[in-house]
């Protein structure tokens, strides 16, 4: 399998820059159950506006954290830009009958997610320098955590089905899932895991300008039940950047899957929906 992912930086620190970059280009591999394998480095370097001990400290985050994940990083290409961009190209191995794909719900299901959202409101609040350490300090952590773990624990599960979910946020990569799948998908809103001080943001305006985007992508497709708040529908819109997974389970095996993933890194794991008859794509928020 091969994947690729790269854009500006969204933290100040070039080192934990290039190490978010690798993590979030890693996640494709790790939604689709495979293990990474290399990768080449995707470089825009403004050589005029920074020292090259910028775009070095930028790639060596990059090397570790695909080493991490047992992914090496060989070489890449860079070019002059007027603006730093970073990402991967990575190569990956998957066993035929062990892919995991979006297109494979199942009508009983329940719906897993891994990390809490808010990365891109909160990064958006960093540019206006209105947040806060604490939320600060939990975005970079989420970020920098590789999905590898959870990839090996829907491989011990026989999990059949998943997405990550990064730029379409949590709602647009369940729509793909759905559409995918013919079936249609119901959020628990009062469920979703939400990093500190993300709703607190939204409420301020504090949006990027992706999530209008997936709010669009969403126009047509989308039933909202019930007390639902805007801040609480915009986190669930939010782009993120090497966000969690959204994995299929059934009902049966879901306090174990829950158990497993909390125990592998993934402390704020929880049930946020399940997979519904109706529409081929229909996403109901309640």
């Amino acid at each position: 399998m091969l994947t690729t992912d790269f854009f500006t930086p969204i933290v100040d620190d070039p080192y934990t820059f290039g190490g978010v970059a690798a993590a979030n280009a890693l996640s494709d591999v790790y939604a689709m159950g495979g293990r990474a394998l290399t990768a080449l480095a995707i470089a825009a370097f403004p050589n005029q506006k920074y020292p090259t001990k910028v775009l070095t400290a930028v790639i060596q985050g990059a090397a570790d954290k695909c080493a991490e994940g047992g992914c090496v990083l060989i070489g890449g290409h860079t070019v002059k830009d007027d603006e730093l961009k970073f990402g991967l190209a990575v190569t990956g191995e998957v066993h035929p009958q062990k892919i995991i794909a979006n297109s494979r719900a199942r009508v009983g299901e329940l719906l897993l997610l891994t990390k809490p959202l808010g990365t891109g409101i909160i990064s958006t609040a960093v540019k206006g320098n209105v947040s806060h350490k604490e939320a600060l300090d939990a975005t970079i952590e989420n970020m920098l955590l590789l999905n590898a773990s959870a990839c090996e624990v829907m491989q011990e599960m026989g999990t059949v089905c998943a997405t990550d979910v990064t730029g379409f946020g949590l709602l647009g990569h369940g729509l793909e899932m759905a559409k995918a799948s013919e079936v249609a998908l119901s959020f628990d809103s009062s469920k979703v895991p939400v990093m500190p001080h993300a709703e607190e943001y939204a409420s301020m305006g504090l949006i990027p300008a992706g999530l209008n985007c997936n709010r669009d992508f969403l126009e047509g497709h989308l039933t909202v039940e019930g007390e639902v708040s805007r801040e609480r529908l915009d986190l669930m819109f939010d782009p993120q950047t090497s966000g969690g997974m959204l994995i299929c389970v059934s009902a049966e095996r879901t306090r174990e899957m829950v158990e497993k993933l909390r125990e592998r890194g993934y402390p704020q794991t929880v049930v946020v929906g399940e997979v519904i008859e109706g529409e081929a794509g229909k996403i109901v928020v309640r």
